[in-house]
């Protein structure tokens, strides 16, 4: 079986820009359950970004894979955070390379003047906040979908 293609579905890839709590809401939607390894999160503090390449899951996709019976998908995206003033986590070990985290939630949380912290929440109690100038947020799909190596959707207990 190969990899899909953009192509194949008349698809092209996202790329979605966040101004707005609400706009974020939508980008949050996208990106849950992705995964990220901690070796992919890096914030540039000189140009004030934090940004995160993921392997996100196409839940755009989802509901055509599920009718035709054929595989899930997941694509590599960037997933990045504008006029970042200061990260903080916990739970999060950027420094071990192995450490691979999934994805739960991205929120935001206004503050005085547009300012504001983004919280990016993982399985496993794993937090990062980022102190944001304001909301800018871009998530870019940077490769072809590949088929989800679980074969299976996320699922989530209610």
């Amino acid at each position: 079986m190969s990899d899909a293609r953009f192509e194949d579905g008349g698809e092209k890839p996202l790329r979605l820009k966040a101004l707005d709590p609400d706009d974020l809401a939508v980008i949050a939607a996208l990106v849950q359950d992705a995964v990220v390894p901690a070796s992919e999160m890096r914030w540039d503090r000189k140009a004030r970004r934090f940004a995160l390449l993921i392997n996100r899951f196409r839940w755009e996709d989802a509901p055509n894979a599920k009718l035709r019976k054929r595989a899930y998908e997941r694509v590599q995206s960037v997933l990045a955070f504008e006029d970042v003033m200061h990260v903080r986590s916990q739970g999060v070990n950027a420094s071990d390379a192995d450490m691979v985290y999934a994805l739960l939630s991205v929120t935001f949380e206004a503050g005085k003047d547009g300012t504001g912290q983004v919280i990016l929440t993982f399985a496993g109690d794993g937090v990062v906040a980022l102190d944001v100038e304001a909301l800018e947020t871009v998530l870019r799909d940077v490769t072809r979908p590949y088929v989800a190596p679980s074969g299976k959707a996320p699922q989530h207990d209610i």
